[in-house]
């Protein structure tokens, strides 16, 4: 089956992984092996990019771009619209091989190509839509206005959770905005990343765009790095872990770049004593298994009333014993494997944290093993009764462990939510106008995101994506998100016969 999906996406024995859209560039770095984390099977071998096939993506990229730009902004949006039918025709397959190559189950590996279709149709309108404002002089015979115009090269760099949406969001933003794109998907997902480019491709050729518009480089952690120290890179989107992050910005930053980081997050339910719990379980547990707690935006703690907290967490360890845990192409499975040993390892690190400073489990966990369990990625998701003051919990866990705590007051339950380094998202499930409104105000979440009766987790791409603090401040997708892929101009015209200054300043001579 997997033979016939690569087939279908244009995917057959040893690949490069260095592109310009219209060519496939030989590439001379080293060979990356993707094996999928659902029974330990290589999927593909991807030649990886050596700094000098970097070098010549880049300068091909700029070429491009000086052509590019000069496409109206429609134009743009009309390819972008044809990626997003080409998507539609490629769904179920490539569905399927995101399910695969990263573990997600089907259902959201079908998902997350979706939501590459939906942010072709936001960027398809936004295409008509990049306006400035129009502001009034305080000098007579002159008009003021402001515009904005492309940046350059934007650099993505991706993470595996979400192999190709996060990768979407950007360049469907980046290309209607008259940018050229430079990929460095994850190096444990590569294949998935081939696959997009070659979708794009045949977009691209149809269309006569210029070679370099869309561009795909697969490395390793160096290539990153080369990404975010280049001058010739005005704006680099990093998706990944807050350590990952501050080395972008850094380097970024010291060039003066711009940077646009979505990063960690330590993502809050707050279970009110007039929520709807049969609601609320449903939100909690999703939030915190799909994906294998995979998600920036997974769900990692509850904070629960104490007047409902051991009814809910009763309910909540009764709808984990009926979790089926296995291969994510069966869609009766609801959760897949971890993406590695070495995030299973990680996994088990966090659960001894959690007994060494004082918290005690629910619902134990552990590794699968046995028939279907080869891989050896495959665990159980647990739940952890904490402090939110541990050590551990401020830390955030990429995997399916989910920390309860009981609460008070709402003040009491809004600064548990808080008060962890990271910002990006966080709801609350009640019935009570006047708490949801609470949550929402200036003084409740500090999230990027503050959803009311929904959880954490599943975002739409027509609001802007986000979070604060150590989550990075950047904002992808839907919204103006576009600003962060272009550069503001303000300009101001004088139609008069005299050339009157500002603020009333007299130069005669």
């Amino acid at each position: 089956m997997v033979e016939d999906i690569l087939k279908a996406l244009g995917i057959q024995g040893e690949q490069s992984g260095v592109s310009t859209g219209a060519y496939w560039l030989p590439a001379h770095g080293a060979i990356i092996t993707s094996v999928s984390p659902v029974d330990d099977k290589k999927i593909a071998a991807v030649k990886g990019a050596s700094r000098e096939d970097y070098d010549q993506v880049v300068a091909t990229a700029q070429e491009a771009f000086k052509e590019w730009r000069h496409w109206p902004a429609p134009k743009r949006g009309e390819i972008v619209r044809q990626i997003g039918e080409a998507l539609r025709q490629h769904k179920e397959h490539l569905g399927k091989l995101v399910s695969y190559e990263m573990g997600k189950s089907l259902q959201e590996g079908y998902g997350e190509v979706q939501e590459m279709i939906d942010i072709c149709d936001f960027a398809v309108g936004l295409s008509r839509q990049l306006h400035g404002l129009t502001m009034h002089s305080e000098r007579p015979g002159h008009r003021m206005y402001e515009q904005w115009h492309p940046l350059g090269i934007t650099g993505i760099i991706s993470a595996f959770n979400f192999p190709v949406a996060v990768w979407s969001w950007n360049s469907m933003l980046a290309w209607v905005c008259g940018n050229v794109c430079i990929w460095k998907p994850s190096e444990k997902t590569p294949v998935t990343a081939l696959a997009c480019q070659r979708i794009v491709d045949t977009v691209f050729a149809a269309n006569k765009v210029p070679e370099g518009v869309c561009n795909l480089v697969i490395g390793d952690r160096d290539a990153g790095e080369w990404m975010s120290h280049d001058t010739r890179i005005p704006l680099v989107s990093a998706t990944g872990s807050t350590r990952m992050g501050k080395a972008v910005g850094a380097a970024v930053g010291q060039r003066l770049g711009r940077s646009l980081l979505e990063l960690g997050g330590n993502n809050a339910i707050i279970i009110s004593q007039d929520a709807d719990l049969d609601m609320s379980i449903i939100g909690a547990v999703f939030g915190a298994v799909g994906t294998a707690g995979q998600r920036c935006t997974s769900t990692r703690r509850l904070i629960i009333h104490e007047s409902v907290y051991d009814a809910f967490t009763a309910r909540l360890v009764k709808a984990y014993s009926q979790l089926r845990i296995g291969n994510p192409l069966d869609q009766h499975n609801h959760v897949g494997p971890l993406i590695d040993k070495a995030a299973v390892n990680a996994y088990l690190d966090s659960i001894e944290q959690v007994k060494a400073q004082g918290g005690s489990f629910l619902v134990e966990g552990g590794v699968l093993s046995g028939a279907g369990y080869e891989s050896g990625c495959y665990v159980k998701p647990c739940i952890a009764a904490v402090e939110n003051t541990y050590a551990i919990v401020q830390h955030e866990t990429f995997a399916p462990i989910l920390y309860v705590m009981k609460y008070k007051t709402l003040a009491e339950a809004i600064a548990m939510q808080n008060d962890v380094p990271q910002g990006l998202s966080s709801a609350i499930m009640t019935l009570n106008l006047r708490e949801a409104e609470q949550f929402l105000s200036h003084a409740g979440s500090d999230c990027g995101i503050a959803n009311v009766n929904i959880g954490t987790s599943g975002a739409e791409i027509g609001g802007a994506f986000g979070g604060e603090k150590e989550t990075g401040g950047g904002r992808e997708s839907g919204s103006d998100a576009w600003r962060a892929y272009m550069r503001r101009q303000t300009n101001t015209i004088n139609y008069s016969t005299s050339l009157p200054l500002a603020q009333g300043i007299k130069f005669d001579f």
